[in-house]
């Protein structure tokens, strides 16, 4: 079972070179198991005991699952993102060099590894918007074939490359395009063909560069997962998976999968958007309840935020605190941070270690060494506008940020199981202190 949930998680992420795609491919297989879309422009009909989803932007998306009863009306919520971080094509995307070289200017987009993108077949994909008539489309495209290298300076003229060497985004991570046989205009005309449409009917693009390298499942005994993407898809996918197979009458459930983590949530689509609250409250006044039932609802309810945390690197075990430190196969981490990086404290903790342990999911906790700065996610930010009981999850890999990151093969299966268990367990919030799982 491990190694066929890990597929699938693989299989997703080759479905999802870019967020667009990643929606899209959430919303297939919501269909698929008899969820309604609603569009976030018309007016909702919602019913007990039905299975709903919405998205913004085409790159994000929120699904719902109403109770039968909802007998103890409240929410519980499972949060992740889409996004990695990557190289965005700019507008005008052709840089012209000696030789007839053609080049591709990007920008980077979150907090890569830069060297990790270097040296590998790459592609685009992503959405273009193109006008038929008197109406602009959204189309998505992925170029399904290696287009774009980023190369290397050889050792021989760049002799402290392996001393430490700072990449100039704009110098040194440009995509090679063509050797000289492209013209002036091919990377739009290359877009067009593949669309079928007109250049000149392209109005505009949102384009990113993927990696091409096929996920792997590796080991000498196959411990171990590797792809593009990882954080934080695995969450994304791994999630989905739980909400489309749980069933809990007493409340709502939610499903929650956000773009632009990685440069801050701060967008109209992303965790600190109203994208949450106005799906909420709109869920609420669609099932008749007024304000201020909604309010007792938010004060009842749970969210679980999940996105990959880091696994002790085998040659730096030295980078992660000594005890609150994380493995790969050896389930669930609990994330925590005393200046509130992240959400956990000891009754969100409490309720989901407690939900874990009665589905035999192991877990571990993690925290950053103290002397260091660890990143941030999704719960606090999506905290300023809904304020709920939070804790951050996430599943232990390696190489967080490269192009290329590798996981253990068993927990993909450990968080569906554990958030299956989240969604089926009602948990009834008595007050600010107390939780009844059940």
């Amino acid at each position: 079972m491990y190694k066929e949930t890990a597929k699938e998680v693989l299989d997703f992420i080759q479905k999802s070179p870019s967020c667009f795609h990643a929606i899209q491919e959430i919303g297939r297989q919501l269909r698929e198991n008899g969820f309604e879309e609603l569009r976030e422009t018309d007016r909702w009909s919602i019913k007990k005991g039905g299975s709903y989803f919405t998205t913004r932007n085409g790159s994000s998306l929120i699904a719902f699952r109403v109770g039968k009863t909802l007998d103890d009306y409240h929410f519980q919520v499972t949060s992740s993102h889409c996004d990695s971080p990557t190289f965005k094509v700019k507008e005008k995307a052709e840089l012209k060099g000696k030789g007839g070289y053609l080049q591709l200017n990007t920008e980077g987009y979150g907090g890569m590894i830069c060297s990790s993108w270097m040296d590998r077949p790459l592609s685009l994909a992503g959405r273009v918007l193109v006008r038929e008539g008197n109406t602009v489309t959204s189309r998505l495209v992925a170029f399904d074939r290696d287009l774009l290298i980023i190369p290397n300076v050889a050792i021989h003229m760049n002799r402290s490359i392996n001393d430490g060497f700072a990449f100039n985004k704009q110098v040194d991570m440009l995509p090679l395009f063509s050797a000289g046989e492209c013209g002036e205009d091919s990377y739009r005309e290359l877009i067009a063909q593949e669309l079928g449409v007109d250049p000149q009917s392209i109005l505009g693009m949102d384009m990113y560069l993927y990696n091409r390298t096929a996920p792997s499942i590796w080991g000498a005994k196959e411990e171990f997962i590797s792809s593009p993407k990882l954080d934080d898809l695995q969450c994304a996918c791994t999630s989905l998976k739980a909400m489309i197979q749980a069933e809990n009458d007493r409340c709502v459930t939610v499903y929650a999968c956000f773009d632009n983590e990685e440069v801050g949530s701060g967008t109209k689509q992303g965790a600190c958007s109203t994208f949450l609250r106005d799906v909420l409250q709109r869920i609420n006044d669609g099932l008749g309840f007024d304000g201020e039932d909604y309010r007792r609802a938010v004060a009842g309810s749970f969210m679980v935020s999940c996105d990959n945390a880091h696994a002790v690197h085998p040659n730096h075990p030295e980078k992660t605190d000594a005890e609150n430190c994380t493995w790969m196969n050896k389930g669930i981490v609990i994330k925590f941070s005393a200046n509130q990086k992240y959400t956990t404290d000891g009754i969100s903790c409490a309720v989901f270690a407690g939900l874990c342990w009665d589905a035999g999911v192991p877990v571990q906790y993690f925290a950053n060494r103290s002397d260091s700065v660890g990143g941030s996610t999704l719960g606090n930010l999506s905290s300023q506008k809904v304020s709920m009981h939070t804790v951050d999850i996430g599943l232990p890999q390696l190489s967080m940020h490269s192009s290329y990151e590798t996981a253990g093969i068993r927990d993909s299966q450990y968080m569906v199981d554990a958030l299956t268990a989240f969604y089926r367990t009602n948990l009834h919030i008595t007050d600010s202190e107390q939780m009844v799982l059940g």
